[in-house]
């Protein structure tokens, strides 16, 4: 088998078939293939698209191309996978609420990149909270508490990871199949045997429009019915910050909250939706039936403690979490005034999470350091009337020399009009 024949084939339009697919996978990863020859395959996939078998077949042996985490010594296990947003901190809420209802999550999340936040970031700001756990200490958690959300680690999916740099470099990162394998190789890898995705959709998301992330999640819930997993899609919006709180220590503080039952309505509501949804696939009951269930064990602090007893399990301050006045505040802060009267019609959401990364709060490349205090208040949201001048927006950063640039785009992010109306929802639809 030859490479050249590979590439001429999907050249042409032509399937490739599983052993093609294979040969390719192993060999790019070995680095027998040069990745000039990857490129070109690349392209050709880009351009000429692949069946759904084809993007079955791909995403298995990208999967299986590292290390593969065996979960089945574990009961009910669950995981989700989120696409990216601003002020997305639902895991934080959904892992533990889903563990109480008798899920087991043993959970591999990322760091923030770009305008969206990361689940480990979040967790890190928690004095103590350690995301690097050996394998059977975080399997040992997972069992005797139910949940254990760490960072990535090992040699998982090393297919996808040298994909990725190349599709970076060579315009082919916006292709649907290969969008699929990525996503869904990671998650295969990681060895949940329900799987629940949120696939946001909206200014602040990977894919602003609706009919291309419906799309997305139809082909990815295909791949992982193929690959023998229970899975659903939850599309939900991103038109604007979910929440109010923007930045590491702020987003814990407000899921914490939700936990608490003292939530804002729209992120509670999704953090519902999407754990009822986890909650159905390991348990097999409605999941309108598990909605109410949800809703119960936040309302008698069942989820909340499975949270408390994560963040000790893994050395975390709980004291932080009783208390979340005991997080330190930023020393610099600078309210966002209404340029104008009417009512918010519009939110960048992209360009206000580019302005949270902009007071320190992320990271636009690899390694660059976090400042946990730093972030965004939203006072205001869309469909808000407002008077010129009213506080929209409150923000906060250690280095005070951040704020006026960061200020300034989150001023453009917002567009006023004298009404507004809209047909948006917090949940558009649910892909089984």
């Amino acid at each position: 088998m030859r490479m050249y024949d590979i590439i001429s084939k999907k050249k042409n339009g032509e399937e490739l078939s599983k052993e093609e697919i294979s040969f390719f996978v192993k060999n790019m990863v070995s680095g027998e293939i040069p990745d000039y020859q990857t490129t070109a395959l690349l392209m050709a996939i880009c351009i000429n698209g692949m069946t759904e078998e084809e993007t079955v077949n791909l995403t298995i042996e990208m999967a299986h191309s590292g290390d593969f985490v065996d979960l089945s010594s574990l009961n009910n296990t669950v995981d989700k996978h989120s696409t990216g947003g601003v002020g997305d901190k639902t895991s934080l809420v959904i892992v533990p609420i889903a563990s109480a209802l008798g899920g087991t999550v043993a959970k591999m999340s990322g760091r923030g990149l770009g305008h969206t936040g990361g689940t480990i970031d979040k967790l890190e700001s928690i004095p103590g909270y350690r995301t690097e756990l050996d394998p059977k200490e975080f399997m040992r958690i997972a069992k005797e508490v139910g949940l254990s959300i760490v960072g990535q680690s090992g040699n998982m999916a090393p297919a996808d990871k040298k994909l990725y740099a190349l599709r970076d470099v060579t315009a082919t990162v916006n292709c649907m199949p290969l969008i699929v394998s990525s996503i869904m190789s990671k998650k295969l890898a990681a060895g949940a045997h329900n799987i629940v995705l949120d696939v946001t959709v909206g200014s602040g998301a990977f894919l602003p429009d609706i009919n291309d992330a419906r799309k997305l999640a139809e082909s990815m819930v295909n791949v992982g019915k193929a690959a023998g997993r229970n899975i659903a899609a939850v599309l939900t919006d991103m038109d604007e910050p979910l929440g109010h709180n923007i930045g590491n220590n702020l987003e814990v503080i407000e899921a914490v909250d939700v936990l608490k039952n003292k939530g804002p309505e729209d992120l509670t509501f999704v953090c519902l939706t999407l754990a009822s949804e986890m909650v159905s696939l390991f348990s097999g009951k409605p999941s309108s039936e598990c909605f109410e269930d949800c809703k119960t064990v936040i309302q008698n602090g069942k989820a909340y403690e499975k949270f408390r007893q994560m963040v000790i399990a893994q050395g975390g301050d709980v004291s932080y979490i009783d208390d979340t006045s005991k997080f330190k505040s930023a020393e610099f802060s600078c309210e966002v005034k209404a340029a104008e009267s009417g009512y918010i019609s519009k939110i960048d959401t992209e360009a206000v999470g580019i302005s949270s990364v902009m007071l320190g709060a992320g990271r636009e490349k690899k390694g660059d350091p976090i400042d946990f205090a730093a972030g965004i208040k939203m006072i205001k949201k869309l469909g808000d009337k407002v008077s010129a001048n009213d506080t929209i927006a409150v923000m906060f950063a250690n280095d005070k020399s951040r704020i006026e640039s960061a200020k300034r785009k989150f001023e453009s992010a917002i567009t006023y009009s004298d009404s507004y109306s809209s047909t948006r929802k917090l949940v558009y639809d649910i892909i089984r």
